[in-house]
């Protein structure tokens, strides 16, 4: 179940020399009374798709994921992000709803900024608006070359390109523990369970990966990105 954190340790959090460098002291102080953190646990919902938005958040630590709804009731699985990234943000200052919900696939911490807030800082301070949008922007390349990345690859490419961003940009790790279930792979790269449970299996037979129950070790990387390359 989430849980608020009180506390105030904005002059010194790592979030400040990614976007709120520009801003002095006192405005950091400031800042102080419009933010709270929260707790997730693993699985619980941060926010939901047709949810109004009130705050700028950003993941502070842990893991989520980014998905939507789909009419069938099964999930459009967007994009799988670590700290420092605004995946709940994509539209807060176009829209009034979240057109997305965003999960917590570890437990996580979020912070939350009041958005009126947020749009005077961005009224005031032209370095500050400059920096949250290039921000805000690069999160939005990344999840289009994602998605198209995934797409022009095959099955065993696909796959291979999910284990290879766990391993790399995740958890930079040759060992780790798969935070997601083989549906929410396959709800990722758009494929089926089947699919994706006989891909990994077959990795497992060809010696590329090593698998123990969640958790997954790379044995061999080389082949694992040339199948990610090659798909």
């Amino acid at each position: 179940m989430s849980q608020k954190i009180k506390t105030c340790d904005c002059e010194h959090c790592e979030f400040r020399e990614v976007v709120f460098t520009t801003l002095d002291n006192n405005s950091i102080l400031e800042l102080c009374n419009f933010k709270d953190e929260q707790s997730y646990a693993k699985g619980e919902i941060i926010n939901h798709e047709g949810e109004n938005i009130t705050d700028f958040k950003y993941l502070k630590k842990g893991l989520v994921k980014l998905y939507r709804r789909l009419s069938d009731c099964s999930e459009q699985v967007i994009t799988i992000t670590r700290p420092f990234e605004f995946v709940s943000n994509l539209s807060i200052f176009s829209e009034e709803k979240y057109k997305y919900s965003v999960s917590a696939l570890e437990d996580s911490v979020i912070c939350s900024v009041n958005l009126e807030f947020v749009r005077s800082l961005l009224m005031r301070n032209s370095g500050f608006a400059v920096g949250l949008m290039t921000r805000i922007s690069k999160i939005n390349d990344k999840i289009i070359t994602q998605t198209l990345d995934i797409r022009q690859r095959n099955l065993a490419g696909r796959v291979a390109f999910v284990l290879l961003y766990f391993t790399k940009e995740i958890y930079n790790s040759m060992v780790f523990d798969l935070p997601v279930s083989r549906r929410e792979i396959a709800d990722f790269i758009g494929m089926s369970s089947a699919n994706v449970i006989r891909t990994l299996s077959d990795f497992k037979k060809d010696g590329i990966i090593k698998v123990f129950g969640k958790t997954i070790e790379i044995a061999d990387i080389n082949k694992l990105e040339f199948i990610s390359k090659r798909g």
